[in-house]
């Protein structure tokens, strides 16, 4: 497929560290040679990654959320593998490639009057290819992990999994913010505005926005939905784990009846090292706890991990929580 880079076993094998008697993660999963082969493979799930950061770059944001694909390589390629962790089950499929669009954006002067626009064409190109990889992998009957970038590809995994479903899907976004901005350029920002302006959206929830940073206009225009509601962080702060499992629960119930995907924004996490980094947020114990839940519902079409930025200095912290995070989700249901 255009724009996309597929991985063998040699592309990932000097990622791998081997110790005797030991199987890792990387050593145990499955490879393709084209998109044709997913549906035949008796994998489930099927990895690949984005190392952009336009999208976030394009919302006058942080960047670095091009780095957390090879940061979460390097630390899930080293997983054990064992009964638990379940590598057989997972397809590596490979990576967008954003090399051409991060270049352009490299190269476009921050003093241009129209700079955030002509990002926001680069994320454009983007989310095309986006759409078609997750719309082939769902018509192959798997389920898509899509590790990286900004939240702006939330909107290509909503259009192709509605493309692939025939349908409008349901989304449950743990998230800090609802990226239900403007449409005025693309961004990372606006996806599901996008995607509920093309009618690819059906229900959408919101669970631990933030009050200080969340625009009067979008909690006006979410109280007078009716399809598209949210769970304040700050109402969350004062519950025990257990209610805030519970009001996580009525969040699954009301949208996993329908086919629907998990978005994870890890500017929701305290201290995560990500683009909107925040002092303030859900435990990475929680949010794990959030991945498992949703995970074993049976009508989850997808789950992506979004806006971690990794630094030289967290890279490794910032891969190990990535691959928590992906294990969580890949356990049998």
């Amino acid at each position: 497929m255009e724009g996309f880079r597929i991985y063998d076993h040699k592309t990932v094998a000097g990622l791998i560290v081997k110790r005797d008697g030991e199987s890792k993660f990387g050593e145990k999963l499955s490879f393709v040679s084209s998109f044709e082969e997913i549906e035949k493979s008796d994998a489930q799930y099927v990895l690949f990654g984005i190392p952009e950061d336009i999208g976030v770059r394009a919302n006058s944001g942080k960047p670095g959320t091009s780095l957390a694909w090879n940061a979460c390589l390097k630390a899930l390629l080293n997983v054990q593998a064992n009964q638990y962790t379940n590598p057989e089950n997972v397809i590596l499929l490979g990576e967008i490639d954003c090399s051409n669009a991060m270049e352009k954006s490299g190269n476009l002067g921050e003093e241009d009057p129209n700079y955030l626009a002509k990002l926001g064409d680069q994320v454009g190109k983007i989310d095309e290819v986006v759409s078609n990889v997750v719309s082939a992998i769902v018509r192959a009957g798997k389920i898509p992990v899509i590790i990286g970038g900004g939240h702006n590809n939330a909107y290509g995994n909503i259009k192709g999994t509605s493309l692939a479903i025939k349908s409008p899907l349901n989304v449950i976004n743990i998230d800090a913010h609802s990226d239900l901005r403007k449409m005025d350029h693309r961004h990372s920002g606006n996806g599901f505005s996008y995607a509920r302006h093309e009618n690819f959206l059906g229900k959408y929830r919101v669970f631990g926005i933030h009050q200080n940073y969340t625009p009067d206009y979008i909690f006006k225009e979410l109280d007078a939905s009716s399809t598209d509601q949210y769970h304040l962080f700050e109402h969350l702060l004062l519950k025990s784990s257990a209610e805030i499992n519970k009001a996580f629960k009525e969040e699954l119930n009301f949208t996993a009846q329908e086919e629907f995907g998990l978005e994870l924004d890890c500017d929701a996490i305290s201290k995560f090292p990500s683009s909107a980094q925040s002092p303030t947020g859900f435990s990475f114990t929680m949010v794990r706890n959030f991945i498992s839940l949703a995970s074993q519902e049976e009508n989850i079409k997808y789950f992506h991990i979004c806006e971690a930025a990794p630094t030289p200095s967290t890279e490794l912290e910032v891969g190990k929580a990535l691959s928590y995070m992906v294990t969580d989700f890949i356990k049998p249901r």
